[in-house]
């Protein structure tokens, strides 16, 4: 049976997919306790009784919109490794850093609820930790940091978040820094580029 997620994912348009979008811009911005149902419904015109119809509990829903961005996520990484199979690691790094940069700044409430999920002093219980551990391993084999996904030394998750959350809070501070820089968004995104580079690529190709 396809699950509230799949139907909306099917339907962009439909009132579940609406839902959807709403929440994950609403929780990106003030987080899972900042965020009300009867706020969500407002924002997209209908009533309380009808966002439950579709979606249950605000837990329910959260849950859908964390699960929604991992999977984006998991298809960008895997993109990403698409493309930069089998070359040095140095271009690996810089179409990575592009790649998700672009990504993240496209989707900002995306970074803004990974960081919420990691830092929040009232966490809910959610996959998102279990998911991420995941997608650390690939990127250290990806990165040669180790032989294998089940084999990866923490110094290994280490760097890899590192260069993580690097990209995470240059996107979700973009508020912040950019008028800090005083440049326009095209770029501040440059500059986050250039300055990721400049600093991670070194780190990883030095013998």
């Amino acid at each position: 049976m396809n699950s509230p997620l799949d139907k909306a994912r099917k339907s962009p348009d439909s009132t579940k997919a609406r839902i959807l979008n709403a929440a994950r811009r609403l929780f990106g911005e003030y987080g899972f306790h900042g965020v009300t149902t009867r706020m969500i419904a407002k924002d997209v015109g209908i009533d309380i009784s009808t966002l439950y119809y579709h979606w249950g509990e605000k837990q329910d829903l959260y849950e859908a919109v964390l699960t929604d961005l991992n999977d984006q996520i998991k298809a960008k990484l895997a993109e990403i490794e698409t493309m930069v199979h089998g070359k040095p690691l140095d271009v690996r790094l810089a179409v990575a850093i592009d790649m998700m940069c672009d990504h993240l700044f496209e989707n900002p409430e995306a970074a803004n609820l990974m960081l919420f999920s990691y830092f929040s002093k009232t966490r809910t219980t959610t996959h998102l930790d279990e998911v991420m551990t995941r997608h650390l391993a690939n990127i250290a084999v990806a990165m040669g940091l180790a032989v294998d996904k089940a084999h990866v030394p923490a110094q290994a998750n280490a760097r890899v978040l590192a260069v993580w959350n690097s990209v995470i809070n240059f996107a979700s501070g973009e508020s912040f820094f950019r008028p800090m820089l005083d440049l326009d968004r095209e770029s501040y995104v440059a500059t986050v580029k250039e300055t990721l580079k400049f600093i991670l690529i070194p780190a990883f190709v030095q013998k």
